[in-house]
């Protein structure tokens, strides 16, 4: 979808919503989700798509032969892909995935390599002079990158993908950037986090850091920033000011329960309906701040937040990392965090982002109440109220 966020924009939807690791699997799950997102849009031109392709899915398509195959495939059903979600390198979908998520890490030659491999795609599936963006994991988890020499190797890693890319732009025309996104819990979780590490780390001692900083950026992730209780117009404005682009926006809502305004009887009925998204697969950090307090309390997933509070009442407002649909203003009784991306939307409107990315990757693991009989029908209903909510800049 062009131009619904302001001229040369693209909005489209990440595919790590769908299961399966293989090319034959991704392909399965376009023919049947996305070609049904774009018939209940209504679309008489291209569906954005920010494909997710696992480790073995991304080594398949550097063939030649079977990226121009697929890259005929997407046209011949009107799919443009012009992102990439690099975050999850294995099966995204398998029973438990939680912290295997941030593996491999940017220390691991794995990481790097595979993040090339989907540099070559992307480069392949864009059109001549076109942009393409790669959103990544933010370094790790620290408990694998928790000391200078690691976060050293990682920036190391990063400028070779760096001058990778600039090679490719300069053999093809096709500027295709890199953008790390912050994450609760992870080596960076906040904008300062991230500009610290430009500063100090991937830009230290470089020669031409603004070929680093065309090919190395950010991609926003509206959860997450909210979920750290980081107002959206704070993070944009620290990586203006800093230099450092944001090459993509992954419109997500969290989950937020205002504990603190609910009387006793909603707040045991708050409770209980949040306790039926802890659930097995995904990894949910989950925020608490109490008013009149500085930084939020952090537990690493739901589980361990309710297991904290025992029997205890819950205080403050709580914030969890689930992606919820986001045109989903509250899943009574629970509320979300979808002021943020109005907000974030707001704040980007018209300006340098071009690339947009609904990112809900969580409905097959919603409570039963709350999963679409028909999930091309839901994401739809998500791109339609971006775009409802989102009047282009002339």
């Amino acid at each position: 979808m062009r131009d619904v966020l302001g001229p040369g924009t693209i909005l489209g939807y990440c595919t790590n919503v769908h299961a399966g690791p293989t090319l034959e699997a991704v392909q399965a799950n376009l023919a049947t989700h996305a070609v049904a997102v774009r018939e209940h849009l209504g679309l008489t031109s291209a569906l954005g798509i920010g494909l997710w392709l696992a480790a073995p899915a991304a080594r398949a398509l550097r063939d030649p032969i079977a990226l121009r195959r697929f890259a005929d495939w997407l046209a011949a059903r009107d799919l443009e892909v012009f992102t990439i979600n690099g975050f999850p390198y294995g099966d995204f979908h398998e029973p438990v995935v939680k912290h295997r998520v941030y593996e491999p890490n940017w220390t691991r030659p794995e990481r790097l390599a595979y993040t090339l491999d989907l540099l070559h795609v992307l480069a392949g599936l864009r059109p001549d002079g076109g942009e393409g963006s790669i959103s990544t994991l933010p370094l790790g988890w620290p408990v694998a990158i928790d000391d200078d020499a690691a976060t050293q190797a990682a920036a190391g890693a990063l400028r070779t993908f760096t001058d990778e890319a600039a090679r490719v732009e300069l053999d093809t025309g096709r500027h295709i950037h890199l953008d790390l996104e912050p994450e609760p819990g992870c080596r960076l979780e906040r904008s300062a986090d991230v500009v610290a590490f430009f500063t100090d780390h991937l830009l230290a001692g470089v020669s031409n850091p603004a070929r680093v900083l065309r090919h190395v950026q950010v991609c926003h992730d509206v959860c997450h920033a909210a979920v750290m209780f980081e107002p959206q117009a704070d993070a944009i404005a620290a990586y203006a000011e800093n230099g450092i682009a944001i090459g993509k926006v992954q419109l997500s809502s969290a989950l937020r329960v205002p504990f603190e305004e609910l009387d006793p009887a909603a707040r045991r009925a708050a409770l209980r309906s949040l306790r039926e998204f802890a659930e097995d697969r995904y990894l949910h950090q989950t925020t608490r701040r109490h008013a009149g307090s500085g930084a939020p309390e952090f537990d690493e997933d739901l589980p361990d937040a309710l297991a904290a509070l025992g029997q205890r009442d819950p205080a403050g407002e709580w914030r969890v990392h689930f992606h919820v649909p986001l045109d989903a203003e509250t899943l009574t009784p629970l509320a979300t965090t979808q002021d943020d991306v109005r907000v974030c939307l707001e704040r980007l409107r018209g300006g340098a982002v071009r690339h947009f990315e609904v990112e809900t990757y969580a409905w097959n693991v919603l409570p039963p109440a709350w999963r679409p009989d028909d999930l091309a029908a839901g994401i739809a209903r998500e791109l339609a109220w971006v775009r409802d909510h989102a009047t282009p800049v002339a």
